[in-house]
């Protein structure tokens, strides 16, 4: 098997981590890879993908773990939490994970801010991808903490290739 690798990013609400995330995805499905996989936190438990009446939501609503699958997808539905091992055994064959929140897995991090730094995320990072609305200058950024454009997708995968775990 292929090695695979997996990395995380994390950051406040509308910082451009999914705008970050896409532009990297594409890039690394046409230059890079064949198979990327994405995980998306819901913290808040907002994302809705099956509506009230249809049947994938009345199958989910019996608690049972649910795939509904079609010719151009498969959807899976779970009432169940699942650690990092789990989800990765679901998405079964890829060679690179983006993460998009789950600060507590252990993976290596890229946080992404605009605007202003949140010291509290600086325990978590590895790299920090920020632009220009950022004076790096205003912060004690830790110095293992890599500094990272956050409108160079080249930039973000290269540092991406060096620095993911392998899973």
């Amino acid at each position: 098997m292929n090695k695979r690798l997996a990395i995380a990013f994390t950051g406040p609400s509308n910082s451009g981590k999914t705008t970050l995330i896409l532009k990297v995805a594409r890039k690394l499905i046409n230059e890079h890879f064949k198979e990327v996989a994405i995980i998306k936190h819901d913290p808040s438990d907002k994302a809705r993908f099956d509506v009230v009446g249809k049947d994938s939501y009345k199958f989910s609503d019996t608690g049972a773990e649910v795939i509904v699958t079609s010719p151009n997808r498969t959807t899976y539905f779970s009432k169940r939490n699942k650690d990092l091992d789990e989800i990765i055994r679901l998405f079964d064959k890829f060679d690179i994970l983006l993460v998009e929140g789950l600060k507590s897995l252990p993976l290596p991090r890229i946080s992404v801010f605009r605007d202003s730094l949140d010291h509290d995320y600086f325990p978590y990072m590895d790299a920090l991808a920020i632009d220009d609305s950022i004076n790096i200058m205003d912060y004690d950024i830790p110095k293992n903490v890599d500094i990272l454009n956050l409108n160079d997708p080249d930039e973000v995968i290269s540092w991406i290739l060096k620095n993911a775990k392998e899973v």
